[in-house]
């Protein structure tokens, strides 16, 4: 859902109006689409891992409610309805771009960087960051600079949400061998990492202001929520991380739905 939320922000701010309603349709179908399919790869392809960990235990491939074939069989459906409606009925750029993101997630980062390095999501956080991109060109057709620094955003706000999960569930990735970087290289280590991108996400997100793609109130809502972040990832760095990795983790969450309603916000706020 927070992935299509940031792809409906792309869409909404790539006009100045009403959107139209084929590309909004469409194109938040076949983005859902191939997004879902590329989850379905990523379950089947941990299913193994997802045995063992307590976080994944319960999903459906493990506890054999699915089958693995028909799960491909699903993820295959998915894909190319999805891939098919963006290119007819969006535009072949947005198809494109859209596959590309679950060849990036799927393909690169499930089957190889989450096994190859404690950089995994890093690396790999460049195809979950493309959705306000995906909504952007599926109702221009065009790439441009503005949707971009929405990429970068998600882009930097990735790792500090993902490592407050790693810091939280660390004895599980340990467990199945995924070198996780609270596993490679500790707890306070990753604390200070997620405090470092917590800084460097205050900064990027300054970034629609400072281009001129947002006004006002963008700067005072994202500011705030941007403090917020800051404060938990102190409150880890500092405190108990049984108490303050999943606080974390979870603020991510509402931080960067908030952050993309804000700017949703901003944007009818001009008219």
């Amino acid at each position: 859902m927070l992935l299509l939320l940031t792809a409906l922000v792309g869409m909404c701010l790539a006009t100045q109006g009403w959107l139209p309603w084929k590309p909004a349709v469409f194109g938040m179908l076949g983005i859902g689409f191939v997004s879902a399919a590329a989850a379905v790869v990523n379950h089947v392809v941990d299913r193994r891992i997802d045995e063992r960990m307590a976080r994944t235990h319960q999903r459906p491939l493990p506890r054999g409610t699915v089958t693995r074939p028909r799960a491909i069989a699903f993820a295959t459906l998915l894909a190319t309805l999805g891939s098919a409606m963006l290119w007819w009925l969006v535009n072949p750029l947005t198809a494109m771009l859209t596959f590309c993101g679950l060849v990036g997630y799927a393909g690169i980062y499930t089957m190889y960087l989450k096994r190859a390095t404690p950089q995994n999501i890093v690396i790999g956080g460049i195809a979950g960051a493309i959705p306000p991109l995906l909504g952007w060109t599926a109702v221009t057709g065009q790439i441009d600079a503005y949707p971009i620094l929405l990429v970068m955003i998600i882009f930097t706000w990735t790792p500090p949400h993902f490592w407050a999960l790693a810091i939280h569930r660390k004895n599980d990735y340990a467990r199945v061998n995924i070198p996780m970087l609270p596993v490679t290289h500790g707890i306070e280590f990753t604390k200070n990492a997620v405090f470092l991108y917590t800084l460097l996400l205050f900064a990027v997100g300054l970034l629609p202001y400072i281009a001129g793609m947002a006004g006002t109130v963008y700067l005072i809502g994202s500011s705030v929520l941007n403090a917020i972040f800051m404060y938990y990832s102190i409150r880890l760095k500092w405190g108990d991380e049984k108490i303050w990795a999943m606080k974390t983790f979870r603020f991510s969450i509402v931080h960067l739905m908030l952050l993309f309603v804000v700017l949703l916000a901003d944007h009818f706020a001009k008219f």
